[in-house]
């Protein structure tokens, strides 16, 4: 049970517009085009979790460059806290915890809602590193600090991930997406 809610909270940092292939910010004349780098199921035990996908310019994930989408599907009912705590526990796991990161949980909590199954957040990060967060298509919450966006795209995509299987199926490098 405790797998499922660390599961869960990794769910929550990934879903918004999967209509939607662009995305563009104010300080850019015309949006950029996203494309699909790569797609994976997070299954812990028996559990399918979520189905995560990211895209990013040119269809190629790219270690820093900006516009990038991580869009999060879930599988399974969870809870807002719980998907809180997850965040927690995978920014614990890669040492990158600072007072600076409990203040963007905090503000996490305001915003994500619970979810259940098939319902989607996603993550999308401009030019400049801003966070949006959607939850089935509609914008519930933003952070404009660049490396919240960094630190929180991390958990899927940074080397230091707890997950380097999933990593390697979203950003298209060779393997499978069982994690």
């Amino acid at each position: 049970m405790v797998s499922l809610r660390l599961l869960s909270i990794i769910l929550c940092l990934v879903a918004t517009s999967a209509s939607s292939n662009s995305f563009g910010n104010s300080q850019q004349s015309a949006p950029v085009a996203l494309e699909k780098c790569g797609e994976a199921r997070l299954t812990v035990m028996f559990w399918d979790v979520y189905d995560s996908t990211l895209y990013a310019p040119q269809g190629e994930y790219r270690p820093g460059v900006r516009p990038l989408r991580l869009e999060i599907r879930y599988l399974r009912n969870i809870k807002a806290k719980d998907l809180v705590k997850q965040t927690r526990k995978e920014w614990q796991a890669q040492g990158v915890m600072t007072p600076e990161h409990d203040q963007w949980l905090a503000e996490l909590g305001t915003f994500w809602p619970d979810v259940a199954d098939n319902d989607t957040i996603t993550l999308d990060l401009d030019a400049a590193g801003a966070a949006t967060f959607s939850f089935n298509g509609e914008v519930v919450g933003q952070i404009a600090d660049a490396q919240f966006g960094e630190d929180f795209a991390g958990i899927w995509l940074a080397p230091s991930t707890t997950r380097p299987e999933l990593r390697a199926a979203l950003i298209g490098a060779e393997g499978e997406a069982e994690g």
